[in-house]
Order: C-alpha cells, then sequence, then structure tokens
C-alpha cells in the first residue's frame, strides 16, 4: 500500500529586544512583547486559524481517509496561550479528531542536540510533557529542530524510546536513492527514519506563487498528477513544510488556501496513495537500508546542513559561549535572573545571521 504523510512545523521564537550597554543592571526587560504579541496575532489571523479551520473541514469530510501530523514548539504554545488562545483551542480541536498526530521535538526550537545529549534529552521530555498536557497525546515520532540529523542524534532518540524520526531526504546524502521508502538508523537500527520529499514539499512551501516557474500556476490537480505519475516501488511520499506557509509565506491572495482545500480530494481521486501520520508508516512500512549520515542535515537551505546557524566563526563562538553558560544557569534560584536561562534554551538559536 502507498502513503501520503502531511507534517507542518508550526514554532515562534520569543524576540529579544534592542539591549544596549547603557540597560546593564538597570533593564530587567529582555523581550520585545511588543513584537511577540504582533507577530503572533498576525499569523494567527493570516494563517493558523484559517489553515486549522480548513484541516478540520477536510477531517470532517473525509473521515479517516484524511490525516495531518504537527510538531508545535514549547515557544510557540506558550505564545499562543499569551497572545492567541484561540488558536491553542483550534489546534486542541483538531487533536480530539484523532485524526492528528502531534509529534515531538525540542522544546524551544534549539540547536541543543549539537551541544549536550543530556540536556537535549531534557528538553525533549519538557515537550513530550507539554504536548500531552494540552493535546492529550503522547508523542511516538520525533522531528529534531529544522529536521536536524546525524548518526548520534538518531542513538539519543532511539534511546529515549522513539520508534521513528523524521529528517531531510538530502539528495547529498540519498544520490540515487529514493526518499520515498523507509531507512533505517546505522548504530540503532531499530530506529527507522522517515524522509522529507524535498522537492515535492518545496514546490508547494517555496514555488507555489513564483511566477516565472515553469508549472506556474501550480494547482492541486496538477499536484496530485503528479504523485499519480509516481511507480508503484514508491511507497511513500512525504510533505514536510513549515505550517506558516498557508496564508504567511505564500498569501491567501495566491491561492494557496484553495489548493489546501482542494488537496485531498484530488489525491484520493486520482492516486492510490491513502493519507497516514508518520507513526502509521513506520508501522505499516519496513525500512529498505540503513542510511549513515556522520556529519548533520537538515532541511535548511540549498546546503541542507547547519551552515544556516554555524556556517562562520562568529556563530560558532555565540554558540559556544552561550551554551557553555546553561550548565552554570541550573545552580541559580534567584526569580530574577531565571530569565537569563529563558534567552539561553530559546534566542540563541534563532538566527545568527548578522
Amino acid at each position: 500500500m502507498q502513503h501520503i504523510c502531511l507534517y507542518f512545523q508550526v514554532h515562534q521564537p520569543f524576540r529579544l529586544k534592542r539591549y544596549r550597554f547603557f540597560n546593564i543592571g538597570k533593564d530587567r526587560q529582555y523581550f520585545d512583547e511588543f513584537e511577540n504579541r504582533m507577530h503572533m496575532q498576525r499569523i494567527a489571523y493570516e494563517s493558523y486559524l484559517t489553515a486549522n479551520k480548513i484541516l478540520l473541514d477536510l477531517i470532517k469530510k473525509h473521515k479517516r481517509k484524511f490525516k495531518v501530523s504537527f510538531s508545535i514548539t514549547g515557544t510557540a504554545i506558550e505564545q499562543m496561550e499569551l497572545y492567541a488562545p484561540e488558536v491553542l483551542g483550534s489546534f486542541k480541536e483538531l487533536a480530539d479528531t484523532g485524526n492528528v498526530e502531534f509529534l515531538a521535538e525540542t522544546y524551544a526550537h534549539s540547536l541543543i542536540s549539537m551541544y549536550n545529549k543530556d540536556d537535549f534529552k531534557a528538553q525533549v521530555k519538557e515537550h513530550v510533557k507539554l504536548i500531552r498536557k494540552y493535546f492529550g497525546k503522547l508523542p511516538k515520532v520525533f522531528r529534531n529542530t529544522e529536521l536536524i540529523y546525524d548518526n548520534l542524534i538518531g542513538e539519543s532518540v532511539a534511546e529515549m524510546g522513539f520508534k521513528a524520526m523524521i529528517t531531510e531526504g538530502a539528495k547529498h546524502v540519498l544520490g540515487w536513492k529514493s526518499p520515498n521508502v523507509l531507512y533505517y538508523n546505522v548504530i540503532k537500527p531499530e530506529l527507522k527514519l522517515i524522509l522529507k520529499n524535498y522537492k515535492l514539499s518545496d514546490d508547494i512551501a517555496f514555488r507555489f506563487s513564483d511566477k516565472s516557474w515553469d508549472e506556474y500556476p501550480l494547482t492541486a490537480e496538477k499536484y496530485a498528477s503528479w504523485i499519480a505519475d509516481l511507480d508503484k516501488k514508491q511507497e511513500i511520499v512525504n510533505l514536510f513544510m513549515d505550517y506558516e506557509t498557508f496564508g504567511e509565506h505564500q498569501k491567501a491572495e495566491t491561492g494557496i488556501f484553495d489548493f489546501l482545500k482542494a488537496l485531498p480530494d484530488e489525491i484520493l481521486k486520482q492516486t492510490n496513495f491513502k493519507f497516514a501520520t508518520p507513526s502509521e508508516i513506520a508501522r505499516k512500512h519496513e525500512p529498505v537500508a540503513p542510511m549513515n549520515i556522520p556529519y548533520a542535515i537538515s532541511w535548511a537551505d540549498e546546503e541542507r546542513d547547519l551552515t544556516a546557524w554555524l556556517g562562520n566563526e562568529m556563530q560558532k563562538e555565540a554558540f559556544n559561549k552561550l551554551y557553555a553558560l546553561s550548565d552554570k544557569m541550573k545552580y541559580i534560584k534567584r526569580a530574577d535572573l531565571q530569565i537569563i536561562r529563558r534567552i539561553i534554551r530559546v534566542e540563541i538559536i534563532v538566527d545568527y545571521t548578522v
């Protein structure tokens, strides 16, 4: 049987305000609350609420035939609580359908998996606890920040009890091999690897509104025909993208919401593929080969590696200096200094490209 998996990443960082030298010791407000509120409320109404309503209607229409998956970071959930509780309510409504799977990840969408194994596991445990609290679901599949993966990260994920992990189907790793089958970790063969089909995913996420693209305009009917043309040896098609694709990266006027509404109908009508969640794919399919990745990959940029965050010496210096404080901050009990710990855990991973 052939399966198609729709997975969406939901993340919002806490934004730091401009903090000058003369603020040291005088100003303990490090975050830009205005920016945080403005961004969350804007994206809530331009993207999340509309897309969630569409998905809920599709689930009601197609019953068990339509399924989707999300990973929602802890920082995104915190901001939904603070600034857009109706969004959190709409995700809970989706969870209640039983057709939506929630994945585990790092609580703060951080690069901690590249620094400290114990802190990595602690942050994942914290995120799992949060997902159970809000959605009543125990995550069975893991996705790392930006789909970052290497052999050792996979080993840690397997040690945490996850049976599968999703990551990038990077061309420089796969070569001639297909991303449309399962693989497994070379150290822990019990960990199945579910790979993103980057071309089909990026056709929606990045090329949908590009008028210079030779396939523009992209319709649900055309897209489903591409999937129908895949041969029967292609067991799974994994479409992974930021949820902000719908309404934020691709604005409503591009027709992206109409595309989302029409896609399940066309997939079910034109192809033999059935919608499935990552845990269902891991259960119903067997890996075909090991995937040896000694150096980390991600879904970011053309390089599909870590250069977006650790590509120059300034980035590496900031990464090492800030994360080196994390052990010391564990012993800080003063409430007014706990905010520093939050900065270390959250903000250093947002953007080093200064």
